[in-house]
């Protein structure tokens, strides 16, 4: 497994409980600041494979990036379980609700 793919996967699994990160945030902290394409393929090949919290990523705007109705329904049903707000255009604040690992201890 590639490094930024292992730093990925580290960072995606310590979002917490009612927290979301973003594509690009999450690629940054992996080490590829413009890799947010990498992590949306590596959520959607390896979410199951190593139990990912994947409905906790959310794209730069704070939105549900997710096409499929289905999938997307899903993703803001764990959300607001979790205490997400989501707004009816699928949207998440982003000041109230943005996991920040910089600022935590590792």
């Amino acid at each position: 497994m590639q490094p930024f793919t292992e730093k990925a996967i580290e960072t995606i699994k310590k979002i917490p409980f009612g927290k979301v990160m973003t594509y690009g945030q999450i690629a940054a902290h992996a080490g590829s600041p413009r890799g947010a394409r990498q992590v949306a393929r590596l959520l959607h090949s390896m979410s199951s494979k190593h139990q990912l919290p994947w409905h906790r990523v959310v794209n730069a705007r704070g939105q549900i990036a997710i096409q499929n109705e289905e999938a997307r329904f899903a993703q803001q049903s764990f959300l607001e379980k979790e205490g997400v707000e989501v707004d009816q255009h699928g949207k998440i604040n982003l000041e109230r609700f943005l996991f920040r690992p910089d600022q935590q201890d590792d």
